[in-house]
């Protein structure tokens, strides 16, 4: 299976994001994407917060209530071998390139998408390899739900 966008996702402020169908990617993140709390959320080096669809599956499996976007990710990737993607490493989304810049620490307004409110489940220091990860933005461009997803290979 190849790697793809499985969704897109933006919102006015805060969680859930919603899906679109296409995007514009900049530096600072998705156009018409909103991020309530600077603080904590956006900014050049967290541009872009990206999740995998096959985790997602599998935490429905375990009985959560989670969907895309419903843990603030704008981009949600199906088929990647999520623990590849560690601070560091860059990614193409179609024609947009991110680089991974660190884990995003789950916070109170993901829990509902969690049983009992449990949003320590994607915690990297508790669950290594279950996080969202957090992009900068190295080459900005469209981006479409379907698009091919690939990790940069870079030579020694």
């Amino acid at each position: 299976m190849t790697a793809r966008v499985a969704s897109l996702n933006i919102s006015a402020g805060g969680v859930p994001k919603h899906p679109v169908d296409a995007a514009e990617v900049g530096w600072l993140g998705i156009a018409g994407d909103v991020q309530r709390n600077r603080r904590f959320h956006g900014g050049p080096d967290r541009a872009l917060c990206l999740f995998s669809m096959d985790l997602i599956d599998a935490l429905r499996a375990e009985g959560h209530p989670i969907a895309p976007g419903s843990t603030g990710e704008n981009v949600t990737i199906a088929g990647l071998d999520w623990s590849a993607l560690v601070p560091g490493v860059r990614v193409w989304l179609g024609g947009v390139e991110i680089e991974v810049t660190g884990y995003a620490s789950p916070c109170r307004n993901i829990q509902p998408s969690f049983l009992a409110g449990d949003s320590r489940r994607i915690d990297q220091r508790r669950r290594p390899g279950w996080s969202r990860v957090y992009g900068r933005v190295t080459t900005p461009g469209p981006l479409r739900r379907g698009d091919p997803v690939a990790l940069r290979t870079v030579s020694p």
